[in-house]
C-alpha cells in the first residue's frame, strides 16, 4: 500500500503545519498549568516552570516574524527552493512519529506539571518532556518538508533568523519592561483627552488624581492598559525589522523618520478614540461606547498605522529609493483576479468590525455586512463569468446535510438562547426588517463571498500560485483539508463545526468542477438554519 501523500504547494504544507502546531500549543495551553509545585531539588522541572512560558513566547514570535519577512524580502529564492521540494511526498512515518512523540509529551506533563513526584522522578519526567517536544517538532517539520528544504531556505535567508531572533527576545522583554512606562504614558493621554475633548462638551469632569476624565453624563478611567503602549511596542518592532530587512530599499538617515511619525500616530488615535468613545457615551449610546466600539476602535487604529508604515515606506520617494516598477498587464490581471475572489469577504469581514465598533448590547448594523458584499460582488461581477454557476442535486443535499450535522451537534449541547431582548423589544417593522436583511445575508451574499474566498481562491492557491489555472477536480486532499481550516478559524467558537462544514462544500466542488455547487450547498444550510432559528427560537445558531 501506498504509504505517502502528495501536495503540490510547499505554502500549503507550511500553513498545514503552522495548523499542527498552534492547534497542539493551544491545547496544551488549556490542559497543563504552570502554578503547580515542583518538588525541592527539582531543577529541571524548576527550569521548564519558570522559563517554559518565555520560552514559548519567544518560538511564537519568532515563527510568526521569520515567516512574515521571509515573504517579504525572499520571494524570488523561496519560490525556487519550493519548485524543488515541490515533488517530494508528505511522510506517514515521520507523522506517526510526531503523534508518538505527542503521546509522551502528553504523558510526560503529568510528571512536570502534577503533584507526588519525587525530586529525581521530577526531573526525569520533565527531561523527556523537553526531549518529547523537540522531537514532536522535527519529524513534524520533516514530514512535511525534507531537511533540504530548511537547510536551503536557511541558505536562501541568510542572517533573517538572527534579526528575527533578536526581535522576538525584545518583543517578550518588552512586557516587563513597558510596565514602568504605563503610568507616565497614560497621564500623558489623560491630558491628550482632556484637549481634544474641550471643544466639545462645556461640562467637563476632570480627575486627575484618579485618570477619570468625560462628563457628568459619561465618564472613564483611562488604566495603564489604556496608555497604547502595547500596540506602540508592536509597532515599533515591526518597524525596526522592516527597516533593517529593508534597507536596501530605504534611504538612511531619512527612513528612520518612519520610527517616530508611526509612534505618533498611533499615540494620537488612541488619544482620539479615548475622546470619541466619551462623545459616544455622552450623546447617550452608552453600551456602544462601552462595548463595540470599546473593544474594536484600538484595534482598528493599530491596523490602520501598520498599513500606512508599510504603505509610506515604499512610496513616499524621501525614504524609498525603490523607483516606481513599470505596470505590467499579466501582474496586474492577476492582482485584479485575485481581488474579485477575496474582496467580498473583506467587505463583510470590514463591514462586521465597523458594525461591533457602532453596537452596544445588540449589533443594529449587523446588515451592513450584506450591503457591502453586495457592492464588493457588484464591482467584480466581469470576473465571475468564467465560473460554473450552475448547480447539481448533489448541492442542495450536501447543505440539508451540513445542516443536520449543525443541529446534531447543537441539540447535544443543550444550550438554547431567546430572541436578543433589543430585538425583541423593537417594533414590528424594524425588527422585520432586520431579520430579513439578515436572511438575505446569509443565503445570498454571505454563500457567494465565502466561496470565492475559500473555495474560488484558497482551495486552488494552495495548489499553485497561479490558482485561477488550476481546475477544481485536480485539487488535491490537503488543499481541501487546509481551506477548510482556514473557513473554520474565520468562525470563531464554531470552528470545528464550520471546517467540517467546509470540508463537505470542498469535496463537493472537487468532485463537480462547479463553483454552483459549493454556493448552493452553502445557501441551502444557512437558509435552513435560519428557518430553524424562526420557527423553533434557536438564536445560539445566529
Amino acid at each position: 500500500m501506498d504509504r505517502t501523500f502528495h501536495i503540490r504547494s510547499p505554502a500549503a504544507r507550511i500553513f498545514l503545519l503552522a495548523v499542527l502546531f498552534g492547534g497542539e500549543a493551544f491545547l496544551a495551553t488549556l490542559q497543563f498549568d504552570g502554578a503547580t509545585p515542583v518538588p525541592s531539588g527539582a531543577w529541571i522541572a524548576a527550569l521548564v516552570h519558570s522559563w517554559g512560558p518565555s520560552v514559548a513566547r519567544f518560538a511564537i514570535a519568532f515563527s510568526a516574524l521569520f515567516a512574515t519577512f521571509a515573504f517579504l524580502r525572499n520571494q524570488s529564492e523561496l519560490k525556487a527552493t519550493s519548485a524543488a521540494v515541490a515533488p517530494e511526498p508528505v511522510r506517514w512515518v515521520l507523522l506517526v512519529a510526531h503523534f508518538a512523540a505527542m503521546g509522551i509529551f502528553s504523558l510526560t506533563s503529568l510528571g512536570v506539571y502534577g503533584n507526588g513526584l519525587t525530586a529525581r522522578d521530577s526531573n526525569l519526567a520533565a527531561a523527556a518532556w523537553i526531549f518529547a517536544a523537540l522531537a514532536a517538532i522535527a519529524s513534524a517539520a520533516l514530514a512535511f518538508l525534507p531537511w533540504r528544504f530548511w537547510s536551503a531556505m536557511a541558505r536562501a535567508t541568510g542572517r533573517l533568523w538572527i534579526y528575527v531572533a533578536a526581535a522576538a527576545a525584545l518583543t517578550s522583554a518588552a512586557t516587563g519592561a513597558f510596565r514602568s512606562l504605563w503610568e507616565p504614558a497614560s497621564r500623558v493621554t489623560f491630558r491628550m483627552v482632556q484637549l481634544f475633548l474641550g471643544p466639545f462638551v462645556s461640562d467637563m469632569v476632570i480627575q486627575p488624581e484618579a485618570l477619570r476624565i468625560g462628563t457628568r453624563r459619561f465618564t472613564v478611567i483611562i488604566a495603564d492598559q489604556c496608555s497604547g503602549l502595547e500596540g506602540i511596542a508592536l509597532l515599533l518592532v515591526f518597524g525596526c525589522m522592516w527597516l533593517v530587512l529593508f534597507r536596501h530599499e530605504s534611504r538612511f538617515p531619512q527612513a528612520l523618520v518612519l520610527l517616530p511619525l508611526g509612534v505618533i500616530a498611533l499615540f494620537l488615535l488612541n488619544a482620539f478614540r479615548i475622546t470619541a468613545l466619551i462623545l459616544i457615551g455622552n450623546a447617550g449610546a452608552r453600551e456602544i461606547a462601552a462595548g463595540g466600539f470599546h473593544s474594536q476602535a484600538g484595534w482598528i487604529a493599530f491596523n490602520s498605522v501598520a498599513f500606512g508604515s508599510s504603505i509610506v515606506a515604499r512610496r513616499w520617494r524621501w525614504v524609498s529609493n525603490v523607483a516606481p516598477a513599470p505596470s505590467a498587464t499579466t501582474a496586474a490581471e492577476s492582482s485584479n483576479l485575485t481581488a474579485a475572489f477575496l474582496v467580498p469577504f473583506l467587505a463583510i469581514l470590514a463591514a462586521g468590525m465597523i458594525s461591533r465598533a457602532t453596537s452596544g448590547a445588540f449589533e443594529w448594523l449587523y446588515p451592513l455586512r450584506f450591503f457591502a458584499a453586495l457592492i464588493a460582488l457588484w464591482i467584480f461581477r466581469q470576473s465571475y463569468k468564467e465560473l460554473d454557476w450552475k448547480p447539481t442535486i448533489l448541492a442542495p443535499a450536501t447543505g440539508l446535510a451540513v445542516f443536520l450535522l449543525w443541529i446534531a451537534v447543537d441539540r447535544i449541547s443543550r444550550v438554547s438562547t431567546p430572541m436578543p431582548a433589543a430585538l425583541a423589544s423593537a417594533s414590528p417593522f424594524l425588527r422585520d426588517v432586520w431579520i430579513g436583511l439578515r436572511i438575505l445575508g446569509a443565503v445570498l451574499t454571505v454563500p457567494i463571498a465565502e466561496e470565492l474566498a475559500f473555495r474560488g481562491f484558497a482551495l486552488r492557491r494552495f495548489v499553485s500560485a497561479d490558482f485561477d489555472s488550476v481546475k477544481f477536480r485536480s485539487a488535491t486532499w490537503l488543499a481541501v483539508l487546509g481551506s477548510s481550516i482556514l473557513f473554520g478559524v474565520m468562525h470563531g467558537q464554531q470552528w470545528m463545526l464550520a471546517t467540517l462544514a467546509g470540508l463537505a462544500y470542498g469535496l463537493l466542488i472537487r468532485r463537480t468542477g462547479r463553483m454552483g455547487d459549493a454556493v448552493v450547498a452553502h445557501a441551502v444550510t444557512n437558509a435552513l438554519l435560519a428557518a430553524f432559528v424562526l420557527l423553533f427560537g434557536q438564536w445560539q445558531l445566529w
